[in-house]
């Protein structure tokens, strides 16, 4: 199974609200058709950063069935289908397939925090239960537990399971995968500030969140440092890092909707947990914003 099609730039989609608190269908819909023109590489629909975890069933069903539809196979589309319960991750999984993605993110197990035995086997029924190509997604900042190196090289030798997006923060552990993994399985960067640094060390590239508010740039880099120009892929990344950390000044993704916002391409609506940006956050990014030129 060749996983090439997932290098690169993946935006992690917002998922914009109505004053009401329904999708946004219109503005989705244009926000797919801004990444298209700019030149991102990957969609990932119903991820962290498009609130999943605050999407009814239906809901996350009715955005994937969405994206897949408007994409119209203009770029490869990933879905977000993971959950702390395997049947639950299998019936999100195989609903993704039904509706023609590309390949599925699934996230470890949150809140259960599972063995490294736990993880293996949940991920490995996933993958039994589909022909898609599975990404892994590590984040133990969001879940409370860290999927291994050596349980993700394990994984790796599973057919479909192609790819993981590493958010760890360590890029020690990242170093062992890269060491270590078959030649058709790629890491992928979940944190924008270190996506560079491994590129640098052999990574494939990034599922990003600074790709929602700067995609061309973001690309430029990325492209940049597969090309082997690294003084033009540091450039951009030190031009960027400032708002690469000021999406994180709260949880992710209220920077990243309100610079959207701003930028007017979105309302600055959410649900709940999720609320507006504080006053002192909301100055300090638009700074950044005003910084980069993307409001005035």
């Amino acid at each position: 199974m060749n996983p090439e099609k997932f290098r690169g730039t993946t935006v992690a989609l917002v998922t914009p609200f109505l004053p009401g608190g329904e999708v946004d269908v219109v503005r989705l819909k244009a926000l797919i058709d801004w990444h298209v023109e700019e030149g991102t590489d990957v969609i990932l629909a119903t991820g962290t950063t498009g609130e999943a975890s605050t999407l009814a069933t239906a809901e996350h069903k009715k955005v994937m069935e969405l994206i897949v539809e408007h994409c119209a196979g203009r770029r490869p589309v990933i879905c977000g289908a993971g959950s702390n319960s395997t049947r639950e991750a299998i019936g999100l999984t195989g609903f993704a397939e039904n509706a023609g993605c590309d390949g599925i993110l699934s996230v470890g197990p949150y809140y259960n925090k599972p063995t490294q035995e736990g993880f293996y086997q949940h991920f490995g029924e996933i993958a039994s239960s589909t022909s898609l190509p599975v990404i892994l997604y590590n984040v133990p900042g969001r879940t409370g537990s860290n999927i291994s190196a050596e349980t993700t090289l394990r994984l790796a030798e599973i057919d479909n399971i192609v790819a993981i997006k590493e958010a760890s923060g360590s890029l020690s552990q990242m170093m062992e995968i890269l060491r270590l993994r078959p030649d058709d399985f790629l890491v992928l960067s979940g944190d924008d500030a270190l996506a560079l640094a491994l590129l640098a060390l052999g990574g494939d590239g990034v599922i990003s969140v600074v790709a929602n508010e700067t995609p061309g740039l973001l690309h430029e880099m990325v492209h940049a440092a597969f090309a082997g120009d690294w003084d033009k892929a540091r450039e951009i990344h030190y031009r960027l890092l400032p708002l690469m950390e000021i999406n994180f000044i709260e949880t992710n993704p209220i920077p990243a909707k309100t610079a959207l916002s701003m930028m007017g391409l979105i309302k600055e609506e959410f649900r709940l947990p999720m609320v507006r940006i504080g006053d002192e956050s909301r100055q300090k990014l638009k700074k950044v914003l005003v910084e980069l030129g993307l409001v005035s």
